[in-house]
């Protein structure tokens, strides 16, 4: 049994022997083509020079200035038929201060046979009767039932005029 571990090693020894010729030469190769080899890098342009150009728009009026927003929707208000001129002489309601998607209808009563719907906002519970406001768009509830709430937005469409939107709160089912 000795002997045939013996002559498996020097069977192992010499074919690793016979590699290292093969070896050799690939290394040969390898360095006469490093040697050969002259890499061709085009030279860097020198930088441009910088200019720094002072900002003198700095006392121009900003074009998203609330001032700026408040004269157009004023100049907006004064056309004859717009839908805006009733909305920006009259006094703001609490509710208009919350986006429409912060507010849950909670429930609905009746006093007195009319329709008042309850809306949570922020944790706090309000009373809303058709006719109020609510929602940042100038939302105006037309109609409550059990389980809804309508009502009529003023917005802008894509070419800048201002045009009426109906929109609705529907009643918010608790997660048990």
């Amino acid at each position: 049994m000795r002997a045939g571990a013996w002559g498996a090693a020097l069977i192992a020894a010499a074919v690793l022997a016979g590699c290292t010729a093969e070896h050799d030469e690939l290394s040969e190769w390898m360095e006469r083509e490093r040697r050969e080899v002259k890499p061709k890098v085009p030279p860097l342009q020198a930088p441009k020079k910088f200019d720094p150009q002072p900002y003198t728009s700095a006392q121009a009026v900003d074009p998203f200035s609330a001032q700026k927003l408040t004269v157009a929707l004023k100049q907006e208000a004064r056309a004859p038929n717009s839908l805006l001129s009733a909305e920006l002489n009259r006094r703001r309601e609490p509710l208009e201060a919350y986006p429409l998607d912060s507010m849950n209808m909670v429930g609905s009563v009746s006093k007195q046979g009319q329709p008042y719907a309850l809306l949570r906002v922020d944790n706090l519970l309000y009373q809303v009767k058709v006719g109020d406001y609510v929602g940042q768009n100038y939302g105006r509830i037309t109609q409550i039932d059990e389980t809804q709430i309508a009502l009529r937005e003023i917005v802008q469409d894509a070419a800048g005029e201002w045009i009426e939107r109906p929109g609705m709160l529907q009643l918010q089912e608790k997660a048990r």
